[in-house]
């Protein structure tokens, strides 16, 4: 009961931290929003969306990318915290309760995941008004947020892994930023994994190693069901995922154990 309550005190605290930091709420909605805008109008301007995209809107083509930016992006750089909590003895405090360090990761991690998914569901919100022709039902919506919640354990448990071997916030954000932009920018968000089978065959079999590849192709198909959006098909981007989730969940409870204080 005791690790039950230190998992709660802990998730409460990071929600907590969360809604305080107004600036990092306000950057982390508004810059999905400019993202969509810019590459949607930009890049959208020069597409034939009839050939390319079945007819869809390249701006609507993108959201479920954006989607994915949105959680991708929060839930790596929330491993930022750990390296502070660090600097400032906040673990040290913390497991003078006593809590074991699984119930420290798990913790943690349940608030990224909370902080994303809040992130992630005003998005979501705005979506309706932006594109009502997409396909909004209980149903889609339910598994577009399986989706991406499985996305965001993945994320922040990696987040939190590296969090945990770091000693500053600039080597954090560093190692991060190598990951996190590839990941995004090979996740087929922004084209169609396909046109790379015959352009650039390597890159393209490097994005079915990446599990953003799987939430952006699940998402895509879910709330646009055209069959050209369907990449891997539903059962296999949300097995992967799963996959991913506990190889995560399970290496970052590993990494907590030895991490230095």
């Amino acid at each position: 009961m005791n690790q039950l309550n230190g998992l709660y005190a802990i998730w409460l605290r990071e929600v907590k931290v969360y809604f305080r930091e107004y600036s990092r709420l306000i950057g982390s909605i508004l810059t999905p929003l400019l993202w969509l805008l810019i590459l949607g109008k930009g890049i959208g301007a020069s597409i034939d969306e009839n050939e390319s995209f079945a007819g869809v809107p390249y701006e609507q083509f993108i959201f479920p990318g954006i989607l994915t930016m949105t959680v991708l992006f929060q839930s790596v750089f929330y491993g930022l915290y750990i390296v502070w909590d660090r600097k400032i003895d906040f673990l040290k405090e913390v497991l003078a309760a006593p809590l074991n360090r699984s119930t420290v990761f798990l913790g943690k991690c349940l608030g990224g995941v909370t902080d994303s998914m809040i992130q992630v569901t005003i998005i979501i919100v705005l979506g309706f008004f932006i594109f009502p022709d997409l396909e909004y039902t209980l149903q889609s919506l339910m598994l577009v947020y399986l989706y991406l919640f499985l996305l965001a354990v993945i994320m922040t448990s990696l987040g939190l892994i590296i969090g945990s071997r770091m000693e500053s916030p600039e080597g954090f954000s560093l190692i991060t930023s190598l990951v996190v932009f590839p990941m995004y920018f090979l996740s087929g968000a922004l084209f169609l994994k396909k046109n790379l089978i015959d352009e650039a065959p390597l890159i393209y079999w490097i994005t079915a190693i990446n599990p953003a590849s799987y939430a952006v192709d699940a998402i895509r198909y879910t709330l646009i069901p055209e069959d050209i959006f369907l990449e891997y098909g539903l059962s296999r981007d949300l097995a992967v995922l799963i996959g991913f989730c506990v190889f995560l969940l399970a290496l970052g409870t590993q990494s907590f154990k030895t991490m230095k204080l």
